[in-house]
């Protein structure tokens, strides 16, 4: 008779796992809604994948006496280190409390006695705000982004600004100076004002708005962006003596490794005929399209621009000897080829494949924690959205990318977007879904739409 042989690797049942591994291969936990929280569980459900973030938390350390400030950011870290140990949802019930000390304004009731629907925004807001004052300092930075250096960090002091600040340059040009000018008059020079400031988003506007220009039309994402970043303001010139306008142009000086976008669906619209004049909170429904990925290059300084055209231009080169490699039926890896020198004796031309390495290494960095030769491209990996036509209510959902892919993907139809897996969270409930259904989330109806994009830097 055959002898049975033992099995080479013991086979273990999800069953016999501790809970911690049991986490790491079934679908990531949903969080309880504690009374209209979801604006809460959707932004540290698409928070809880930024790495950088992740470390940060996790060697925090709070020092001195305890503040409500430094309680927040130890509930949110002790959150995601009971998320990473459970594949069952949980009630954040220590970081609601905390959030609500925090922010007393989260802590309003309805007039049942109801909490109140807040603005997953302003929670995101205030989180950074209170992260960037607790997490501040190079060696915790050094911590979250190994290797990074002073001058990829150029001026940001703190964990959350080295991962979500932008370094925004705005220029100020006076319109009124040129078309005053007389024929044959000496043209009078008012010099641009510059100023730098810190932004940790970008905004997509969208018209409809109190701010509204009936004459522009956004229907994509890098229209709004684009739109948000140019505007017209009232100043005083020096030269004219009276305030005139201005045209205003902000430009990325600092990337940042993750970049969140906010869609303006939210506004305010005054309502002076009311008994009370208060006013009243409205949101604007019309559909906004935005890609898997999100090219930034045009909403970057011109130092910027220099250095990411620079990657550019260099993998365009390596595509175009890929491609005509494979036309001459050749086999060749482009990362795999070397450059040829002709002559192990030839000094020149070595001296000169030095020389041209020394040139490239010398790319003056922009911004920290960078893919090298970094092109300027993001990838969409998560989303906050909202559903509901009242701005005061509604639910929120967070979708987020799956860490995980499958070995093939395939193109959503007529585009190039790889259809990707990933999650959405709607509170304690994880469901799987696609690509595909996310870029669906553009808006135009009762349906969820994006509210806050988060794009990380692409390799």
């Amino acid at each position: 008779a055959t002898k049975l042989a033992a099995p080479k690797t013991k086979v273990v049942f999800v069953e016999d796992l501790p809970p911690e591994e049991v986490a790491k291969i079934r679908e990531p936990s949903g969080l309880v809604n504690l009374g209209n929280t979801c604006y809460l569980n959707s932004v540290v459900q698409c928070l809880r994948v930024v790495n950088p973030l992740r470390r940060g938390l996790f060697a925090y350390a709070p020092s001195g006496n305890s503040s409500q400030n430094s309680i927040f950011v130890t509930a949110l870290r002790d959150l995601y280190m009971r998320l990473d140990r459970t594949s069952f949802p949980l009630p954040p019930s220590d970081f609601v409390h905390s959030t609500k000390l925090a922010f007393p304004q989260f802590a309003q009731l309805t007039p049942q006695g109801h909490p109140m629907q807040q603005d997953a925004e302003e929670f995101f807001s205030g989180l950074l705000t209170i992260a960037a004052g607790e997490m501040n300092g190079k060696h915790i930075i050094e911590k979250a982004m190994v290797g990074v250096t002073d001058e990829e960090l150029n001026g940001a002091a703190n964990l959350v600004d080295a991962v979500f600040g932008m370094k925004m340059e705005e220029t100020l040009t006076c319109d009124e100076l040129e078309s005053k000018m007389e024929e044959g008059e000496e043209k009078a020079v008012e010099p641009p004002v510059k100023s730098l400031d810190l932004h940790r988003k970008l905004v997509c506007n969208i018209q409809g708005g109190s701010d509204g220009n009936a004459s522009v039309n956004v229907n994509h994402i890098m229209e709004g962006v684009q739109l948000s970043l140019n505007g017209k303001i009232e100043k005083h010139s020096e030269v004219l003596g009276r305030d005139a306008v201005w045209s205003r142009k902000q430009r990325i000086a600092r990337l940042p490794p993750v970049i969140v976008v906010q869609f303006g669906r939210f506004y305010w619209k005054a309502t002076p005929q009311s008994q009370d004049h208060a006013g009243v909170k409205c949101k604007v429904m019309k559909p906004v399209a935005f890609n898997g990925d999100l090219d930034v290059y045009d909403f970057c300084t011109d130092e910027v621009q220099k250095v990411l055209k620079t990657a550019r231009d260099k993998a365009l080169k390596e595509e175009e000897e890929r491609i005509e490699a494979k036309l001459r039926g050749e086999d060749v890896k482009m990362e795999d080829a070397k450059v040829e020198v002709p002559n192990e004796d030839d000094e020149a031309a070595a001296l000169q494949a030095a020389l041209a390495m020394s040139m490239e290494a010398t790319e003056p960095p922009v911004g920290p924690g960078l893919p090298h030769e970094f092109q300027g491209i993001y990838e969409l990996f998560a989303v906050v959205t909202h559903k509901g036509r009242d701005a005061d209510g509604g639910h929120y959902m967070g979708w987020v990318k799956s860490d995980t892919q499958g070995t093939k993907s395939s193109k959503i139809a007529d585009t190039d977007e790889e259809n990707q897996d990933w999650f959405v969270f709607d509170d304690d409930e994880v469901s799987p879904c696609k690509t595909e259904d996310v870029l669906k989330l553009k808006g135009g109806g009762d349906w969820h739409m994006s509210y806050l994009n988060f794009y990380r830097a692409k390799k």
